[in-house]
């Protein structure tokens, strides 16, 4: 007993990244207070986030708020919230497709979806982009199998394999595949493409920024005029996608494109935007797939003609991401695997509403 807010949490993995699960109904309904409350929870505001649960770094600053599906082809709600850890600031902008792995089996094991046996459909409605995107979740007695022989790049060891079907991501927060109007635009000197497929992002070839595109993730996020020129570059490409100024934004995502080198289709660095992924994200692995076979587009140009179906293999700091795209009644479908873990349950604590400061 103490004189803090006491508020049921889920630590969970999902993908790449981590972050608390919560139910909507257990956090506050003011927006503001809300988000001052998640502040407070992960400890913002200081890069280590010493005085919370974050972990210091985007890939673990993020949080999942689920509940009953407000629309009717869904199961439940995903509300994603990208809180910074240099700063007060609670971003909704933003869909993440790892976080989005541990959807499904957290929305089983809270009641709101019921087990079959041998896997779980689950159709989640995420909320930041009104898209709906189905969880093939194992499961086996009514409970969630989280042991299993999958691997993904960028995490260790083997886990049950969760299949993730994104079955319309085209225009997630524009409403266009490509905002802009045009395949390849010139942004500030340079060829890019603006495209808008499970989160907007903004495509350079590497080499047209002085670097090639194989460096480590620590060496471009510490490289200080390719961020500086990287910046600018998202900036104007948010305004012409007409997301007006996006300084504050984490997206569009800034992406750079190059050939593969270890049998991939081609090879990435996505960045957060402020810093490169150590591995890559999954609504960006859709995108820059979706891109690969959008005629005229820096990745397309890259790779050259690829009819559907295909797999593309999508090389990243951390290794190699499929995603296999098809068409399904003129709409293409893109499906790849994550895996998921629980990690931690029982409650986050925030300061009373009385002494939250409004994220800024």
């Amino acid at each position: 007993m103490n004189d803090l807010t006491r508020i049921p949490c889920v630590l969970m993995r999902g993908g790449t990244s981590r972050g608390p699960f919560f139910i909507a109904s257990d956090l506050p309904s003011d927006p503001a207070e809300r988000d001052a409350t998640l502040l407070s929870i992960m400890g913002s505001g200081h890069p280590l986030q010493i005085d919370g649960i974050g972990g210091g770094n985007p890939v673990t600053s993020k949080v999942a708020i689920i509940g009953p599906g407000s629309v009717a082809n869904a199961d439940v709600d995903y509300l994603f919230a990208q809180v910074r850890n240099d700063r007060q600031m609670v971003d909704y902008s933003p869909n993440c497709g790892n976080m989005l792995a541990a959807v499904g089996p957290f929305s089983i094991e809270a009641g709101l979806v019921t087990a079959s046996e041998g896997h779980t459909l689950v159709r989640i409605h995420n909320v930041n982009t009104g898209k709906i995107i189905v969880a093939k979740v194992p499961t086996h007695g009514g409970e969630v199998t989280y042991l299993g022989d999958a691997s993904i790049d960028g995490v260790p060891g083997q886990a049950a394999p969760i299949a993730l079907t994104f079955l319309d991501a085209a225009g997630a927060k524009t409403g266009k595949l490509l905002p802009t109007g045009h395949p390849l635009d010139v942004i500030e000197g340079v060829e890019a493409t603006c495209i808008d497929c499970a989160i907007p992002m903004v495509l350079v070839r590497a080499g047209d920024l002085g670097v090639t595109g194989y460096e480590r993730a620590d060496e471009l996020s510490a490289n200080a005029d390719l961020m500086q020129r990287l910046e600018a570059i998202r900036v104007e490409a948010g305004r012409r996608m007409g997301m007006g100024d996006v300084s504050d934004m984490v997206i569009p995502k800034p992406v750079l494109i190059s050939a593969p080198t270890k049998g991939g289709t081609l090879n990435v660095r996505y960045f957060m935007p402020h810093e490169c992924h150590p591995s890559l994200a999954t609504t960006g692995a859709v995108g820059i797939a979706t891109a690969a076979i959008t005629q005229g587009t820096i990745a397309a140009n890259l790779v050259g003609s690829l009819p559907l179906p295909a797999r593309i293999g999508v090389e990243h700091p951390g290794g190699r991401l499929d995603v296999e795209l098809e068409n399904r009644n003129g709409v293409t479908v893109a499906g790849l695997l994550r895996t998921a873990r629980r990690l931690f349950e029982g409650f986050a604590f925030a300061k009373p509403a009385s002494q939250l400061t409004r994220a800024a």
